[in-house]
């Protein structure tokens, strides 16, 4: 109870701080985004996901200039601390990830899919646009996911960086194309869209891993130099 506090205390102040705008529907991204996958690493999938709503929620409450679209935003962050959650190497949620790789791959032909059948969108754009959708549902659904968790189990800290910054590149592929079914859906945005996000979202997803990995790598290092109870489900 005391991690989920602190955590979700955590998420909600960094909500106050916006990081990049929303070019396609408007608005802005919090700070906080970074966070969402180390939550579910550290707590595990059910409190890290816990932990990520309520933090979500009261953040979009208290600082609506970074909500995005809400129940978009809520929903997506939820599942996206979920997944990093899942991301284990043993145990019975270590097949959790089959269920919730099938939900993802859905999303994302709803999405890149609907742009190229439904509304002309050529090829290329759709498929260099959502780099990071289909590449983060493919880390994830590949063994790339148990090699973050070994990562982040190892006493040397290099390898905890390189898990945190390439953990949460794919948990953020995986939250963005769950937000981006629904955004897609509400906005349609045309292709001149598509081709300007094709830089954009892998540099805000870069500013994310930043964040999740300076955060990550200090909550971390202090845990185990002070040797706090570690959760049961995490998976550092």
């Amino acid at each position: 109870m005391a991690y989920i506090m602190i955590l979700a205390g955590l998420i909600i102040v960094l909500s106050f701080f916006p990081f990049s705008i929303v070019y396609a529907s408007g608005g802005s991204f919090p700070v906080a985004e970074g966070l969402f996958p180390l939550v579910g690493w550290l707590l595990g999938p059910i409190a890290g996901a816990l932990t990520t709503f309520i933090g979500r929620a009261i953040g979009i409450i208290v600082a609506p200039r970074t909500a995005g679209v809400a129940l978009v935003s809520l929903w997506s962050a939820t599942l996206g601390s979920f997944a990093a959650g899942a991301m284990v190497t043993e145990g019975k949620r270590s097949r959790w990830w089959i269920p919730l790789t099938v939900i993802f791959s859905i999303k994302l032909l709803l999405f890149a899919g609907r742009a190229m059948v439904q509304h002309g969108i050529s090829p290329w754009a759709a498929i260099v646009g959502s780099l990071l959708d289909w590449s983060g549902v493919l880390l994830f659904a590949l063994p790339t996911r148990t090699m973050i968790a070994r990562w982040l189990k190892q006493e040397n800290l290099g390898l905890v960086i390189l898990g945190l910054f390439l953990g949460t590149w794919i948990v953020s592929g995986v939250i963005h194309v769950s937000s981006a079914v629904f955004t897609y859906y509400m906005f349609n945005w045309s292709e001149d869209i598509w081709i300007a996000l094709i830089p954009i979202i892998p540099v805000e997803t870069l500013y994310r891993c930043i964040i999740g990995t300076v955060f990550g790598t200090a909550i971390i290092s202090v845990a185990r130099a002070y040797n706090l109870q570690k959760p049961t489900a995490a998976v550092y």
